[in-house]
């Protein structure tokens, strides 16, 4: 198996160490923190369902096997790993179930095997191999025990990768879900499963309903984690607040996935905070009506009124490609409002106006098909018909801020590096544009602070001023900056 491990992965993995729009959203700085599970003792067993596998009972001599077994926990608790793993290896070899009520021994093996890998790192795919067999050992033992499948998949994805498939760690994922529920589901696959829920679906590999049921127990796990959390357990859940549900709005583009309240929850506030800006008001009033919600509801009753009175975009009386653009965009149908805005935009040989309405398609690409690529592309016709204006580049920028969780776990360096290039275009745009200076200034400073740290640049051997190629989707060449 492939063991060379890319930053994308090993900053994931860091981050899940740590417990774990129109607005755009940039990472937060890196955490770091206790790591999760191997050193957990798994949940046991009801006594009346106890392990088909060899346990203590079934020893030849159980007494001797306890023995070694009380050793050698007494000896891991006192960090003597030589000493400890001797004894362990008595008692996997006829007890591997221990009392039949919890993996505790296979977990144990994870444990010595993961510190022979940091020991001896060129042994290190040999360790891996073992570790990933002990966990399918452990679901074999204890097909109950949510926890064996979702820590199978985490080491998977994070720790070894190549040593499974996508649909592999999905399915182990899954498995864990399934048994321990939205109650129970372990933290720590929040982050990988929101990304691999949204790669199964966009793939054609699961339907909606399965992704509904995935979506559904990640935000319920993770809203009860929020609302329980104490002191610094809860920067890790704020970690994982900043990445999964930005992952998961990619579901915003499957009509029906979400519901009304949903949009409310998404998409009001951003309005509230901007009630006189019109693409708050039409993104809000447009999702309000993608997600069904109907007159009557407050917050619908109040974008419609905002939208009536200030944004409604006044056509020529008459039919118009225009006029059917922002009907279809009313109606939610955004599709037909890129088609008819492009085609708007090819009818006219005014600069400002063809701009501008490759920019409104750009918007719709962005705030409604969360295609951020279509988006980029759309934005850079705007700006080509129409050299005079910096929106594009404003929203360009607003891109790539919001990509944190595109190009990366969503916290540390390979999600705060975006903000490198959305500050260069926001500086561009204010450029181009002086009247946008204000607008652009607030976004460059709300995101400077993200920018990685001095100490992340130093790891790297980079240092502030050099050229540095963000790649991802963005493939854009910048400078490097620290807060």
């Amino acid at each position: 198996m492939n063991l060379r491990i890319s930053p994308f992965h090993l900053l994931g993995y860091l981050i899940l160490l740590c417990f774990f729009a129109c607005t755009p959203k940039a990472a937060g700085p890196a955490t770091t923190a206790t790591p999760p599970p191997t050193t957990t003792t798994p949940k046991p067993t009801a006594d009346d369902n106890l392990s088909p596998c060899k346990k203590f009972s079934d020893a030849p001599n159980p007494d001797d096997v306890t023995d070694s077994y009380v050793i050698y926990r007494q000896r891991l608790k006192g960090k003597d790993m030589k000493g400890a793993m001797k004894y362990w290896r008595k008692v996997y070899a006829v007890s591997p179930a221990a009392d039949g009520k919890r993996p505790t021994v296979y977990s144990d093996g994870v444990v010595f095997y993961t510190q022979l890998a940091k020991d001896f790192p060129e042994r290190k795919e040999a360790y891996g191999d073992t570790i990933l067999m002990l966990y399918q050992e452990a679901r074999r033992c204890y097909p109950g025990n949510g926890y064996m499948a979702a820590i199978q998949g985490f080491d998977s994805y994070y720790t070894y990768p190549g040593s499974a498939t996508d649909d592999e760690i999905y399915a182990l994922f899954k498995e864990s879900i399934e048994i321990d529920g939205a109650e129970k589901l372990n933290y720590f696959i929040i982050n990988p499963m929101s990304k691999l829920v949204v790669e199964q679906h966009r793939d054609g590999k699961i339907d909606v309903e399965e992704a509904k049921m995935v979506v559904d127990a990640l935000k319920a796990r993770l809203a009860k984690g929020l609302a329980e959390c104490k002191a610094s357990e809860c920067t890790a859940w704020n970690t994982i607040n900043a990445y999964a549900p930005e992952t998961l709005r990619y579901f915003e583009t499957v009509e029906d996935f979400y519901d009304c309240q949903y949009y409310i929850d998404q998409y009001y506030g951003d309005y509230k905070e901007n009630p006189t800006d019109c693409d708050a008001i039409r993104t809000a009033y447009s999702r309000l009506r993608y997600g069904k919600c109907a007159e009557g509801t407050p917050e619908f009753d109040e974008l419609k009124a905002a939208y009536e009175t200030n944004c409604r975009v006044v056509v020529n009386s008459g039919p118009s490609t225009l006029k059917e653009a922002f009907n279809c965009l009313e109606s939610s149908d955004y599709n037909c409002a890129i088609e008819k805005f492009e085609a708007a935009a090819n009818e006219t040989d005014d600069a400002e106006k063809k701009g501008r309405y490759y920019l409104y398609a750009a918007k719709v690409y962005y705030s409604h098909k969360r295609n951020f690529g279509q988006a980029r592309s759309y934005a850079r016709k705007a700006a080509d018909a129409d050299p005079n204006t910096g929106e594009p580049y404003m929203l360009i920028g607003t891109l790539y801020a919001s990509s944190g969780p595109l190009c990366g776990p969503g916290t540390g360096f390979d999600s705060q590096i975006v903000t490198w290039p959305a500050i260069d275009k926001w500086q561009q745009a204010k450029r181009i544009q002086p009247d946008l200076t204000g607008k652009a200034n607030t976004l460059i400073n709300r995101y400077t602070q993200y920018m990685p740290s001095k100490s992340d640049i130093f790891q790297r051997g980079i240092k502030e001023g050099d050229s540095f190629k963000v790649e991802c989707w963005i493939q854009e060449t910048t400078r490097v900056r620290t807060p």
